[in-house]
Formats: C-alpha cells, structure tokens, sequence
C-alpha cells in the first residue's frame, strides 16, 4: 500500500505519521522528549538532541509497520506558522530529515508548518469543520492564537486575528503544575488534580477584545501554592480560569462577524475536563456557536497532519 509520511519535530514531541493515498491513517507514532522533573521545558538545543536520540524508535517503528518501499512522498513541518519569517530550531530536524528520506528514496518532498499540521489533523479527526471558512483556537504549550481559517486545495489560508499577549495557556499550565512537583508536560496531572477540587478560590484572567492574558492568573496561582492553598484547588481554579477566558474570547470574536463553526486544537485542548466546560458554557450563552475538537492524541503535537497535507500536494501534483 503507498503511502505518505509525516514527520514533524516540535518543542516537546517527534512525530512521524503515515497515510494512505486513500487518505486513512495507517501508522502515529509520538514520543515524548524527556524533560527533567523540575523543569519547565527545554532549551532549542536540547530539544533538537533528543530528536535525535528518538529517530531510530520512531523509524523502526515506521519499519515495523509499513513497507517502506511504497513509500510515495514525504512531507514535514518546516516552520511553526505558515509564515516566510517563522522560524524555531527543532524545525530544521523534521525539515532535513524529510529531505534526505526523500532524496533517498528518490519521492516527492513538501514542506508545511506545524500550525498547519495542527489545523488539518483536527478536520481529520473532529470530522469538520465542512465550512468554507471556520475559527480555528491553537492552544498549546508555545501558543494562544485565534486563527481565521480558509481551506485550499494545499493547505490552508490563515489571518491571525487575535493572541496571548503574554504566556500561552500551555505556560499557565505548565507553571502552575511543575510548581506543584508534577512532571512535564503539566496538563493530564493537573487535570486529575483539579477532579477533588471544591471551586474555594478563583484565578482572575484578562480578555480584551481578540487578545487574552494568562500572566496575571499564573501568578496569582503560585501565590496561592506558596500559601499552601491545597493544590487541588489550584488545579481546579486554573481549568476554570481556562475556561471563562476561552469561552469569552470565542464569543468575542463572534460578535465581531467571524465564523460560529471553531475549531480547537493543540495540547492544551485535549483536556476532557475543558472540552467539557467550554460546551455547556457555551450553549447557554450562543447556541448557535458549534465547538469541534481533534482527538485528544491528534490534539497533542503530531505528524498526522502533516501526512494528510503532503496527501493533498502530492494528489494535486499527479494532476
């Protein structure tokens, strides 16, 4: 069977993905950079190391499981944003490895970018929006952008309309959990925490307009740690903090003419617990606004879209 594969090397997570020409996923693979307790993330350099500590699991995964002969074309994300000035080191990882795969194998190369792999993986798996033009929310560790989106034959048109304009949601999560001793990446432990949580304390968030804040919310929780306010409570106080924001934000945008049909994606979207909340909270407020969500692996960082775009490049290439 041919088939196209997938590679994207984000901050946190190499991904190598394989589809169809069909367009069925066939192969996800995901593994995790290995973060040390205690610390909030990883520095470029290291990051791009422990990529390649994890390529040969990920390639004799590939191996394992497809016959690489039939293989078609490569595709990789090349750069965070669709965008010629958007540049993160990891990236140059899933970019030139793609190229030497393809170079080898003597198949077609296409390059796209890790927001775009977002968006496509969460059509894929959210099975919509089918609207020509839809919110998309890109809620990860390194980004809070709204994003107005338009497919195209080859990926997508993306206008940034609104953003953080400090931490990421991610951040907000990830602060508050390493603070609490939980391991990196934060946002399935805290989840679990904020289950025994009661509602004793709020964290006060900033929506204005298309943009939000999470920097005022994360110091008000580590206050609250360093107070010894019990940590369930915390957790539970940031996943409402998440949810107020990100409900407003959405109804913002809304009133503003942009598109009910949103599209959420990115790790911090994952979260049952949010999905959940942004739902009901919602429905009271805008029936009309119509919520779509990735699967919880296809929210986390993947190469699934990445696979799916190159499908669509190598397609329009054969015509």
């Amino acid at each position: 069977m041919k088939f196209i594969l997938g590679i994207d090397t984000s901050c946190y997570t190499t991904s190598l993905a394989g589809v169809s020409l069909n367009g069925d996923v066939i192969f996800n693979k995901q593994l995790l950079l290995d973060v040390p307790l205690g610390e909030r993330g990883l520095q470029q350099s290291d990051a791009l190391f422990r990529h390649i500590k994890n390529l040969p699991a990920a390639t004799v995964a590939v191996r394992e499981s497809l016959n690489c002969s039939e293989l078609a074309a490569v595709c990789a994300s090349v750069r965070p944003r669709p965008q010629n000035d958007s540049y993160m080191p990891v990236f140059l990882f899933s970019h030139h490895i793609g190229q030497a795969i393809s170079d080898i194998a003597q198949v077609p190369f296409f390059a796209t970018s890790h927001q775009e792999n977002h968006i496509m993986a969460g059509l894929y798996s959210a099975n919509g929006p089918a609207s020509s033009e839809f919110l998309a929310l890109h809620l990860s560790g390194g980004t809070s952008e709204m994003l107005h989106v338009k497919p195209l034959s080859n990926g997508f048109s993306i206008d940034l309309i609104g953003r953080t304009t400090d931490l990421s949601a991610g951040q907000l999560v990830d602060r508050i959990g390493v603070a609490m001793g939980l391991p990196f990446p934060a946002g399935p432990h805290l989840e679990s925490l904020s289950a025994s949580g009661t509602g004793l304390i709020t964290l006060s968030g900033s929506v204005k307009g298309l943009n939000v804040s999470f920097s005022g919310p994360e110091s008000q929780g580590q206050r609250y740690i360093q107070d010894n306010v019990p940590h369930s409570e915390v957790a539970k106080a940031v996943f409402d903090l998440l949810e107020r924001t990100i409900s407003k934000w959405i109804l913002n945008a809304v009133e503003m003419g942009y598109p009910k049909d949103v599209l959420l994606v990115g790790g911090v979207s994952s979260s049952q617990v949010l999905r959940t909340g942004l739902v009901q909270r919602l429905q009271r407020r805008n029936k009309q606004i119509k919520l779509y969500f990735a699967d919880a692996d296809l929210s986390r960082d993947n190469a699934v879209g990445t696979a799916l775009i190159g499908l669509q490049a190598y397609h329009n290439l054969q015509r």
